[in-house]
């Protein structure tokens, strides 16, 4: 099989869809492998470093796409990209489409095979390609939401862990799933007031001996949320079901009664935001203010630490490439079937459930 790997052009995403040894991995099993030239420059692979792999470098994307029968990529198409998708591709990468109607009918008119990387399953139940970045997108939020509660950014002026004396920040974690434990575990460290609300009571129990002393945890009714925000000067939004759009937990009747300065980090925002006052930032223009309140919702924090990213990325996605490259899409789908929980769009038609209805689309 040829497999593609294009520049990821969204804004400031330096991550790359195949590394220099994943590209070799491919080519050891007697694929092709060809890539933008400059795709991984964000992160310091050089054209070089995939010639030395086995890999073939091509001028632009138009190429890419134009020579190859899947592609690989990281952050869903843009415009541009779904323009040059034709049936005959299968296109692996992260989509994201409960949230975004027009790139699903984008994807639907090229007739393209589309597997998303958030949506694939496995035997634990878990969504072993959206972990890796939910656990750097749940560290990352700490580290941002302490950044903009300093008073230089606009936030309340509060030192996450507080010092001798002095009481630490409080951390409201919304979600106990892969990013609201990596979260916890970061704001853990820093020595902050944690507690992490969650609707599974089997799931609370499970944190409440991992944490042990450590973290404080809450059943996630519609008060006790109401009351986290309140006292809060850190939320956490890291709710997550898959495939479709992320509840609002936060209205925004909620947002008078925060301390002003508090910070809210939508993890979320990807599948729409957990909060209801979240609309997607860039890394150009991270924050915004509502009621005196800092809303960081970066639609690709990873991208923030694209190296480490890049890395973890592969590790869980290698293997799944080289399934659909060796078999086929069709072929590998009907083998696997977590694999085939990934297939969002094919010919022309929404295949997740919950994606169909996250935007009012016939499933098919």
């Amino acid at each position: 099989m040829r497999i593609g790997v294009p520049k990821e052009i969204k804004n400031h995403e330096y991550r790359v869809g195949l590394t220099p040894p994943s590209a070799a991995e491919l080519v050891a099993a007697g694929h092709e492998v060809i890539v933008e030239t400059q795709a991984g420059m964000g992160i310091d692979f050089e054209d070089q470093d995939y010639v030395e792999a086995g890999a073939r470098i091509v001028p632009d994307a138009r190429a890419v796409f134009a020579e190859s029968d899947m592609i690989v990529k990281v952050k869903e198409p843009q415009a541009g990209e779904i323009a040059l998708l034709e049936p005959r591709h299968t296109l692996f990468t992260y989509l994201h489409l409960a949230a975004d109607k027009p790139q699903a009918e984008g994807l639907m008119k090229s007739g393209a095979t589309c597997i998303a990387y958030e949506t694939v399953t496995s035997d634990s139940r878990t969504l072993p390609l959206l972990k890796p970045m939910s656990e750097v997108a749940g560290r990352m939020s700490v580290q941002v939401g302490a950044h903009y509660l300093e008073k230089e950014q606009g936030g309340r002026g509060v030192l996450l862990g507080g010092v001798p004396g002095v009481a630490p920040a409080r951390v409201a974690i919304l979600g106990g799933g892969v990013a609201g434990v990596n979260a916890a575990q970061m704001a853990v460290g820093m020595r902050a007031d944690v507690t992490i609300y969650d609707i599974n009571n089997d799931r609370l129990a499970e944190l409440d001996m991992f944490f042990s002393s450590q973290i404080k945890t809450a059943y996630a009714s519609k008060a006790a949320i109401a009351a986290a925000v309140r006292n809060a000067h850190l939320v956490i939004g890291a709710v997550l079901i898959p495939g479709a759009a992320a509840p609002k937990l936060v209205t925004r009747d909620m947002l008078p009664t925060m301390k002003r300065g508090s910070v809210l980090v939508d993890i979320a925002i990807d599948q729409g935001g957990c909060f209801e006052t979240s609309h997607a930032t860039t890394h150009d223009d991270p924050v915004y203010e509502v009621d005196g309140v800092i809303h960081y919702c970066v639609a690709n924090m990873p991208g923030a630490v694209a190296r480490t990213s890049t890395f973890a990325l592969n590790n869980a996605t290698l293997p799944f490439a080289l399934r659909l490259a060796n078999l086929g899409a069709e072929k590998a789908m009907a083998a696997d079937r977590h694999l085939a929980e990934g297939l969002n769009v094919s010919g022309g038609k929404i295949r997740h459930r919950a994606v169909a209805e996250a935007l009012d689309l016939p499933f098919n």
